[in-house]
């Protein structure tokens, strides 16, 4: 449904391909992506808790520093998201899967920034405790702050 939030997570299955039946992937050009969005990749470690963002990752979520933990990062997010978050999060850390979530990041002047993030988690039915990874989308707009409405035309 249109204006829903996306919380979405699923068992990974790496010896399926993950596009099968579609044509072979194009590749994307980077400036056609940056047109639209700011892209970037993050890392984590399950083993820390510690979570790796890159630098505009870190500016958007309003980091101090590239490396947070999970509850340090969504502190900017709607807070109507963040239990489904933070369940994605466990749930991705309990057994290899793929995940994707939407939120907005709340900014100092009140904008919020939508956000869309994709991820996986590896490596769990190994000995060791695995790894999350995955790619934050920033779109170039901000939305106003909540309850603030505008008109898009003149009657």
């Amino acid at each position: 449904m249109l204006g829903e939030t996306l919380f979405m997570i699923a068992r990974a299955d790496f010896a399926t391909e993950h596009f099968a039946g579609l044509p072979e992937p194009v590749v994307i050009d980077n400036n056609i992506l940056s047109q639209f969005c700011v892209s970037e990749r993050w890392l984590g470690d399950l083993d820390t808790g510690m979570i790796t963002l890159g630098a505009q990752a870190a500016t958007l979520h309003a980091s101090p520093t590239p490396e947070c933990g999970l509850l340090s990062l969504m502190r900017c997010y709607d807070g109507a998201d963040r239990s489904h978050i933070l369940d994605l999060f466990e749930q991705a850390s309990t057994a290899s899967s793929h995940f994707c979530y939407s939120t907005t990041v709340t900014c100092a002047d009140g904008r919020r920034q939508p956000v869309f993030c994709t991820g996986q988690s590896t490596g769990l039915e190994q000995e060791h405790s695995g790894s999350i990874s995955g790619v934050f989308v920033f779109p170039h707009f901000q939305l106003e702050p909540k309850g603030v409405l505008h008109r898009l035309w003149q009657a």
